[in-house]
């Protein structure tokens, strides 16, 4: 029985490691989709340290410079950037107002989602925090590297803040602003305090006396987490996302922000029957980005489609698109989702723009990643053919000049 076994067993095969591609080469592709809503045809893109150099229609390359060229059929656009998500990451966080946690804390190198998402052409991700209320800060990743910090792109890229119609929901918003007015309140005390000591001391002339006035150096108050938070929303140094369901959550937003000015985005939460088209003026009139997932919704009590993703765009607010599952499986059928969307009347060039520049700008790394513009990072999908098809696959994904899925031929 030895022989037929060893006749019957085959041996597993070995993975065939990615090969490098070199620090400056050329692609040469029939179409490139630049993420700004520009097509170029017959297009070069050269690439030199992992940073976009050039891009253009029928550029001349430089003898000796390595040309990758397509197939016709090929498509070149930017890798995808999907700014909401917990995949890769886990735990699970508590409810209540936590503005000082981070996501970072939760990144997992070794997760092997990470692979599977660079296959289907993600090659940025914004890590929310888990919970609700105001749960924290999210991250920016890339999907590759070999400890946290290797795949940090940016940390506190946004404060999550779950806003609802309920009293509570309402005033951890306002709360924070007012616990941060309390903060400097007392802090301005205790500074006041100081400076009449301070005063005090220098006017006396009696060393044995000026020894017991002395006051030291200054010692603000004990740092509040909570309302240090809040006055980096007020200081611009942090931006927020703000997850609404429905048209009155909204309308309890703007009355718990009432006069103040910070930056924020609005994540709105698509779900079958919903009514937030009652306030998609309202929303275009902020100039807020809005973040959805490319789904088609039913009018309520009614079987009539909207198309919300089109309406908000019609409507003059940029938008971002999210997978409608928040999964290796969903990451792999996105660029099909936002393809069904477009067939039913959102232009086709925003909904390029809302998977790759818009919600790159939205994590704060826009000025990287989100489009093939010279200076940026040199994050390229090679497609099979029209990104929003059904049957496109993914053929190759470069990450930061490096081919990590895929392959590219001379």
């Amino acid at each position: 029985m030895l022989i037929p076994l060893l006749l019957a067993w085959t041996p597993t095969p070995v993975p065939q490691a990615i090969p490098d591609l070199p620090d400056l080469y050329a692609l040469k592709a029939s179409v490139l989709e630049t993420g700004t809503g520009e097509v170029i045809e017959h297009a070069v893109l050269l690439v030199e340290g992992g940073k976009v150099i050039t891009v253009g229609e029928d550029l001349v390359v430089e003898r000796g410079i390595p040309i990758y060229e397509l197939e016709p059929n090929q498509v070149v656009m930017p890798g995808l950037v999907n700014a909401y998500t917990r995949v890769g990451v886990t735990g699970s966080g508590p409810s209540g107002v936590q503005p000082w946690m981070h996501a970072s804390d939760e990144l997992y190198p070794a997760a092997g989602e990470y692979a599977k998402a660079r296959e289907a052409g993600v090659t940025t991700l914004g890590h929310y925090p888990s919970g609700n209320g105001i749960p924290g800060r999210s991250v920016v990743v890339r999907p590759k590297g070999a400890s946290a910090d290797a795949m940090t792109l940016k940390d506190d890229a946004y404060l999550k803040i779950i806003m609802s119609s309920s009293k509570s929901a309402k005033g951890s918003l306002s709360g924070g602003f007012k616990n941060a007015d309390s903060w400097l309140e007392k802090e301005a005390k205790n500074k006041e305090k100081w400076d009449k000591a301070k005063e005090k001391f220098d006017e006396e002339d009696d060393e044995e006396k000026k020894k017991k006035l002395d006051p030291g150096p200054y010692k603000p108050i004990k740092e509040d987490p909570k309302a240090a938070s809040f006055m980096e929303l007020r200081d611009g140094s942090l931006t927020a996302l703000i997850s609404v369901r429905t048209a009155g959550d909204y309308l309890h937003l703007i009355d718990a922000i009432g006069e103040e000015k910070f930056s924020w985005d609005l994540r709105v939460v698509m779900t079958r029957d919903m009514n937030i088209y009652h306030v998609i003026e309202k929303v275009a009139d902020s100039g807020r980005r809005v973040v959805l997932e490319p789904e088609i919704s039913l009018h309520p009590g009614t079987m009539r489609q909207r198309n919300l993703p089109a309406e908000f765009a019609r409507a003059g607010t940029p938008l971002v698109l999210v997978p409608r599952n928040d999964s290796v499986s969903g990451f792999e059928a996105w660029r099909r989702h936002v393809g069904e969307i477009v067939a039913s009347g959102l232009e086709r060039s925003v909904a390029i723009r809302a998977i790759t520049m818009e919600p790159a700008a939205l994590l704060g790394v826009g000025d990287r990643v989100g489009s093939l513009e010279a200076g940026k990072d040199a994050n390229i999908l090679i497609l099979s053919g029209d990104p929003l098809e059904p049957g496109t696959q993914v053929d190759a994904v470069i990450l930061e000049g490096a081919l990590v899925s895929g392959e590219v031929n001379l």
